[in-house]
């Protein structure tokens, strides 16, 4: 086999009982498949050449866990994401297409432009189309040619410029038109769902033998993707919930027993409600999907916020979307009721929550001033443009994404592991999960903040 996928048999035996993640590689499958100069070389930006280490070898790899108890539990190592010496593919015959899939996300046009500037100015391709309307659009719609003119400027905008869609996974459709349309690189950018997808066709091109390499890029402004740091686009989106948060505070300050209710995106996972609160420290309570809470009795939801509204005169709220779903009544039919990507509906945790607060206030304070000001800005959060970080973010995602799939690597997400950009099979992250440790350090600081209750019954 090429030098540049030798087995990784030797390496591993450095790292007992450390195990490094084998990563699929094109020559795996694909018959004789011969290794090129890296096109960096001839980049004049770059001093391949000159500078030792420019190229990453199979030696580079990237721990999991770095900061751990001495049991005898697996730890694993993935291997660097980053240039390497040699490439698999010919830059005049690559066909590149890139989709966008799910809901909207800070950072989902700059995912995309920094694929086509990177693909172009880095390694010289020229075949690069936008697959418009997510998955559905592999075989429904005509591929949009892009090149740097048409993204120049997409990173100044939010949304996806290619649209997008849930649901139409139909992977024979999808896997017949990469074929049929002869793309030999395809970047899915997408939440979790859409990683399980993509680990399907990969599994499908590989069982066809096709030269086609698939890379996922995680979208979930929840954070709740495991393995990797963060995905894109959460920073942004914890930035704008602090405006929603700032605003219900002026609101419930300014009332007499007021209380700001903001709700925030997060249907698995609590971490916007969390960073958010401990970004802001003017929220009062911080419900998240990760803890049961309740309203009525002592230590209940009630109880505090009374101690709260009679000790300061006002309070703010925040809930993630996913948090209380087990409590809130709901018909048969919208038990049973799904989406389009075939998650459960969840029923509106800020409205129910509105109107029990009203209907505890006027049963046990009759006639007293009360105000419940609810705000929700899940829509604004996800369409706004990346920020600052987040487009930096982007960018490193896209280039690492780039440089792994030239380098023959396939059916793998790019991402940052405890600040180090690796490269993670896609299965790995499909299966993984992203939850809120309600018993580390960082939840008790909330609770600090706030002087929140723990719901724990007595």
């Amino acid at each position: 086999m090429a030098e540049a996928v030798s087995s990784e048999s030797d390496i591993t035996t450095f790292f007992e009982p450390i195990k490094l993640k084998e990563l699929p590689h094109l020559t795996h499958y694909v018959p004789n498949l011969q290794p090129r100069p890296n096109p960096l070389d001839h980049n004049p930006y770059f001093h391949t050449l000159q500078v030792e280490g420019f190229y990453l070898t199979q030696s580079d790899v990237v721990l999991r866990q770095i900061a751990d108890d001495l049991s005898p539990s697996p730890r694993f190592a993935y291997h660097r994401a980053g240039p390497r010496k040699h490439v698999y593919f010919d830059p005049s015959l690559a066909r590149v297409a890139i989709v966008t899939c799910g809901g909207l996300c800070p950072g989902l046009n700059t995912v995309i432009r920094e694929l086509v500037v990177g693909l172009w100015d880095l390694y010289g391709v020229r075949h690069i189309f936008g697959i418009t309307a997510g998955y559905r659009g592999f075989y429904s719609t005509e591929p949009l040619p892009l090149n740097p003119n048409t993204v120049h400027d997409w990173h100044n905008k939010g949304g996806t410029l290619l649209q997008t869609s849930r649901g139409g996974f139909d992977l024979h459709k999808i896997v017949d038109a990469i074929q049929n349309r002869s793309f030999n690189q395809v970047y899915i950018i997408g939440g979790d769902g859409t990683m399980r997808g993509a680990v399907k066709i990969f599994n499908e091109i590989q069982h066809r033998k096709l030269n086609v390499g698939v890379v996922g890029i995680p979208k979930t402004v929840d954070n709740d993707v495991g393995i990797i740091d963060r995905s894109f686009g959460f920073q942004t989106a914890v930035e704008m919930a602090q405006q929603a948060i700032s605003a219900a505070h002026v609101e419930a300050e300014s009332a007499v027993n007021g209380i700001g209710l903001v709700k925030l995106m997060g249907r698995s996972t609590g971490h916007i409600a969390l960073h958010a609160t401990l970004s802001s420290r003017i929220v009062d309570c911080c419900l998240i999907p990760e803890i049961d809470f309740y309203l009525e009795g002592k230590g209940g939801l009630f109880e505090f916020l009374d101690q709260r509204l009679k000790q300061i005169g006002h309070a703010v709220l925040v809930v993630a979307e996913g948090a209380g779903q087990d409590i809130i009544p709901r018909s048969d039919s919208q038990k049973e009721e799904r989406d389009e990507s075939g998650n459960p509906v969840f029923l509106d945790v800020g409205v129910w929550l509105k109107s029990e607060l009203k209907k505890w206030w006027d049963r046990d304070h009759p006639g007293e001033l009360f105000t419940v000001k609810y705000i929700d800005p899940t829509y604004m959060i996800r369409a706004v443009h990346a920020n600052a970080t987040d487009n930096l973010y982007c960018t490193l995602l896209a280039h690492s994404a780039i440089h792994g799939i030239m380098a023959g690597y396939t059916g793998f997400v790019a991402g940052p592991i405890n600040g180090i950009y690796a490269y993670i099979p896609l299965e790995d992250v499909a299966r993984a999960d992203n939850p809120v440790n309600t018993k580390d350090h960082k939840w008790s600081w909330v609770r600090s903040v706030t002087n929140q209750p723990d719901f724990v019954r007595s």
